[in-house]
């Protein structure tokens, strides 16, 4: 993918948040999208996945009955962050890769994509915030992948060989992949099975898992598929794409509707305690 920046494109609103949510009961969870609306060599491909797996996201998230607010990361402003202190949930999204400064990777990462320093650091400060809150989070992806390096992880920079998690030359990036799900984990309960077939599209992922994570899933070849905080009420992660409208429907609505259920618990229980104080 090109990583010139004359030819980096910018999502609009109006590409990736449907219209619906106005309609919404002023109840109704509020969740906060976390996701860079630009990055480096955004172009093309890159381009169109964004904007597609962003929409998907949104779409989603209307279907389940949560109202949402999108926060650019890549804007990387301190005061759009303050409007997810008071959603209900937060997710963070796909984008490009994380600069290995974050986890004091020494050199250069191979096949360095879309990294964008600012915007990590913007990510990990609002991840620190998410949790010290006890918000709900569901983090995907690079998201997956900040909150690891957040909590003071590190990542796999270039997965050698990646023909379980993207695909090759002249293939399409994102592909099919089986992942087994830790019995008792989070995610294990809301997709009810341990094994499951995902579409991913990565090659970079959780290597040392921070101190407070557990890993919740795991790839056929040992890479890390996805981690939960288990010191948290909810915070769960993962590594492939659920928003991916070539995957299950049905693992889709399942991880985004729990989000959502946590919110809206959430939700109630603060306003049951506003009421009894």
């Amino acid at each position: 993918m090109s990583t010139d920046p004359r030819e980096d494109r910018v999502l609009t609103l109006e590409e990736v948040i449907p219209e619906g949510f106005d309609l919404l009961p002023q109840d109704a969870p509020l969740v906060a999208v976390v996701v860079s609306l630009t990055f480096p060599g955004m172009a093309g491909e890159s381009y169109r996945i964004m904007r597609d797996f962003t929409r998907s996201a949104f779409d989603q998230l209307l279907e389940s009955g949560a109202r949402a607010v999108l926060i650019d990361s890549s804007a990387a402003d301190p005061q759009a962050a303050l409007a997810a202190e008071d959603a209900d949930a937060v997710l963070f999204l796909g984008g490009g890769d994380v600069d290995g400064s974050l986890y004091k990777l020494q050199g250069p990462i191979p096949k360095a994509y879309g990294v964008d320093l600012a915007a990590d650091e913007f990510c990990i400060a609002m991840i620190h915030r998410t949790l010290e809150k006890d918000q709900p989070l569901l983090a995907i992806c690079r998201g997956s992948q900040l909150l690891n390096v957040a909590l003071g992880g590190t990542l796999v920079p270039d997965i050698v060989p990646s023909t379980l998690h993207q695909g090759q030359l002249g293939q399409p990036m994102f592909l099919d992949e089986g992942v087994t799900l830790t019995e008792g984990s989070k995610i294990h309960g809301i997709l009810g099975r341990e094994r499951v077939t995902v579409r991913s599209g990565h090659h970079q992922a959780v290597d040392r898992v921070a101190p407070d994570l557990i890993v919740s899933a795991v790839a056929d070849d040992g890479i890390v598929e996805g981690t939960e905080h288990p010191g948290k009420t909810w915070a769960v992660a993962v590594q492939w794409h659920p928003e991916d409208r070539d995957g299950s429907v049905e693992d889709r609505s399942a991880i985004f509707g729990a989000l959502v259920e946590q919110g809206l618990l959430r939700r109630r229980q603060l306003a049951q305690h506003v009421q009894t104080a």
